[in-house]
């Protein structure tokens, strides 16, 4: 239980990768705030199995990651029903494909806010606190598209090279304290969303499921297997750990290969 007596923010926590990385922090001995949208009766159920589980507090908060505002208020509430705020994970993400000319501004704007923006700000939000503890751990889930481009993801990548960037300027302003910012690079992850991704290619190109795993990760992904957000949540915990107290403004692809070509 390296984390007891520790609180965790982790945002677009409801499923996927967050839900991973929240499991992970649990099992170790974290207080939750959970954050995501999704149906009310089934998120509750989630936040009771949580801390019925794992024997922690876990609270949750439907902030709107666009939403300064909201951001701002979600650390707030976290510090009232957990007591503190001491690790801070990045997740919660949209994607929108379209080629560069004909992709929607308002679209464009969506990406921006929820993938970068609101990444700053809850980062702002919960450095002080930090601060007057000297202790913290800020993980941004960037992407392998922080630091590679694919075409038909302005946006996405946009965001992504700029929470790289964010994530450097972080770790280097709180170089001297008992804070870190890092990120971690997912390259295809197994998640509800992509297995949707699978079926439809699937059901498209009437092709059976396992073939169109195989062509979707044969793309990009040269290990020709998904990671997965156990794996994500593993990596989380081992950046909270004091083996990882310098490693700072690190970005660590887990992406079975795809940076190496």
């Amino acid at each position: 239980m390296t984390l007891k007596g520790k609180s965790a923010i982790v945002t677009g926590s409801t499923s996927g990768i967050g839900l991973g990385i929240a499991r992970a922090l649990a099992a170790e001995g974290a207080n939750l705030m959970l954050n995501g949208f999704g149906d009310a009766a089934e998120i509750e159920a989630l936040r009771a199995g949580l801390a019925r589980k794992f024997g922690v507090k876990v609270a949750y908060s439907g902030a709107d990651m666009s939403k300064p505002d909201q951001v701002h208020a979600m650390v707030k509430a976290a510090v009232d029903a957990l007591g503190s705020a001491d690790i801070l994970v990045n997740n919660a993400g949209i994607q929108h494909t379209a080629p560069t000319e004909s992709f929607p501004p308002e679209r464009w704007d969506a990406v921006i806010a929820i993938n970068l923006s609101a990444v700053f700000h809850a980062t702002q939000a919960v450095l002080p606190l930090m601060k007057a503890r000297n202790w913290g751990r800020i993980i941004n889930i960037a992407s392998v598209h922080g630091l590679v481009a694919s075409a038909e993801k302005v946006a996405y990548v946009a965001a992504k090279h700029g929470v790289i960037g964010m994530t450097k300027v972080v770790a280097l302003e709180t170089a001297k304290t008992g804070i870190t910012c890092n990120a971690i690079c997912p390259g295809w992850v197994l998640t509800p969303l992509v297995q949707k991704q699978i079926d439809d290619r699937a059901k498209r190109e009437g092709i059976a499921a396992e073939q169109a795993k195989d062509e979707l990760l044969a793309e990009k992904q040269p290990s020709g297997e998904f990671a997965t957000p156990e794996q994500m949540g593993a990596l989380c915990v081992f950046l909270c750990s004091e083996a990882a107290a310098q490693m700072r403004g690190v970005a660590l692809p887990v992406d079975g290969g795809w940076t190496a070509q």
